[in-house]
């Protein structure tokens, strides 16, 4: 991909960045109302579940190519998962982190994943060496979350 097509995709990334740090709080809130974060949980994720299912309707396109189940990773199936714990964590941790740390948190722990998926191409990954830049600007990051969490 070009420099330019980057550029074009990078400001969509930083809207996501705006939706979870939104997101957390939106479900915190929810959270107060029914007392219980995974409750908050279970209908953050109804309702997306409920829009996605629409739009993939509306999409028409078919669910399942023919063996597409069958050469599936079994660790595909994980992604429910992570969403499951990550909406979780982040409705009980909200309130008591702060946006700022909430969110450079996670960030570092993305980052300090992100690192060790690119250097071994895991989960469909392409194989991006690990370079002097990469661990300096993730131990910036670092860094910056201990500076913005400290009171």
């Amino acid at each position: 991909m070009s420099n330019l097509g980057i550029y074009f995709l990078l400001p969509i990334s930083v809207l996501i960045g705006f939706s979870l740090a939104s997101q957390a709080g939106v479900n915190s809130q929810l959270r107060l109302a029914l007392s219980n974060p995974i409750q908050a949980a279970f209908i953050s994720f109804l309702i997306g579940t409920i829009i996605l299912g629409a739009l993939a309707l509306i999409q028409g396109d078919s669910w399942f190519k023919p063996n597409s189940l069958a050469i599936l990773p079994w660790w595909a199936w994980l992604g429910g998962l992570f969403g499951a714990f990550n909406i979780a964590m982040s409705i009980f941790l909200a309130p008591k982190l702060g946006a700022l740390v909430l969110a450079i948190s996670i960030v570092c722990g993305q980052v300090i994943a992100s690192l060790a998926l690119d250097q071994n191409g895991w989960l469909g990954y392409p194989k991006i060496e690990i370079t002097f830049n990469r661990v300096l600007g993730a131990l910036f990051l670092i860094i910056g979350m201990f500076l913005v969490a400290k009171k």
